[in-house]
C-alpha cells in the first residue's frame, strides 16, 4: 500500500513568508499488516520511478521533473510525516481460527477463544463478521459441504448467544475444497476441521 501526502502546511508557511512556492508530493511504500511489501511506480510528465523496497520514498516537486530516486525513510520519520494519513487507514480485518474435535464439537482451546472474538467484535463495533466453515477430506464432497455449513452455523449461533446481532454475521462454507493443510482424499487432518472468523 502507499500513501501520498501533500505537505500543505509546510508550504503555506513558506508562501506566507516568501510569497511563492511550489508544493511537494512525497510518496512512500510501506508494508501491509502481514509485513509484505508490493511495489509501485510513480509517474509524471517527465518519467517514472519504481519503488519495491519497504519504507522507501520518492518526491515530486515539479510535474516536468523526474520524481527523485527512492530513499529509505526511518520509521519515526514516516510516523511523523504521515501521521494523519496513517490514522485514517481502516483497521485490518482480525482473523480467528476455531478447530473441531468432530462434527460441530469445538476443541477446548477453541472454546476458550470465544471471549476474545466477542471482545474484538465489541471493540471494533463490527457489523461485518464472516464465519467460514471447512472440513478435512474424510468423507464425500456432499457430506463435507453440509458439515462445513453446520460448523459455520454453530459458530454463528455461539456468537449470537453472546449478544452479537445475527444480521451482522454472514456464513459460508467450503467443504473440503480449501484445506489449511493439503492432504490426499479421505485423510483425517485436525487442522482442516475448522471455522475461520473474520472481523472487519
Amino acid at each position: 500500500m502507499y500513501y501520498r501526502l501533500r505537505l500543505a502546511f509546510l508550504f503555506i508557511t513558506i508562501l506566507l513568508v516568501s510569497g511563492c512556492a511550489a508544493h511537494k508530493d512525497i510518496i512512500v511504500l510501506i508494508p501491509d499488516s502481514d509485513g509484505k511489501t508490493g511495489s509501485i511506480t510513480v509517474s509524471n510528465q517527465a518519467g517514472s520511478v519504481a519503488i519495491d523496497s519497504p519504507n522507501h520514498a520518492t518526491s515530486i516537486i515539479d510535474s516536468n521533473k523526474l520524481p527523485s530516486p527512492p530513499v529509505k525513510l526511518e520509521q519515526d520519520t514516516i510516523d511523523t510525516m504521515f501521521s494523519e494519513a496513517l490514522s485514517m487507514q481502516p483497521k485490518q480485518p482480525q482473523h480467528f481460527i476455531l478447530y473441531f474435535e468432530k462434527d460441530t464439537l469445538l476443541t477446548s482451546d477453541s472454546n476458550e477463544l470465544i471471549p476474545a472474538i466477542i471482545t474484538a467484535i465489541r471493540e471494533r463495533n463490527s457489523t461485518d463478521i464472516m464465519v467460514v466453515g471447512h472440513c478435512d477430506t474424510l468423507g464425500s464432497k456432499d457430506y463435507n459441504m453440509t458439515l462445513s455449513e453446520n460448523r459455520a452455523i454453530s459458530v454463528k449461533d455461539l456468537l449470537i448467544g453472546q449478544g452479537v446481532g445475527p444480521d451482522n454475521i454472514k456464513t459460508t462454507s467450503h467443504g473440503k475444497e480449501n484445506p489449511l493443510i493439503k492432504t490426499g482424499d479421505n485423510v483425517s487432518e485436525a487442522r482442516n476441521r475448522r471455522v475461520e472468523v473474520v472481523i472487519r
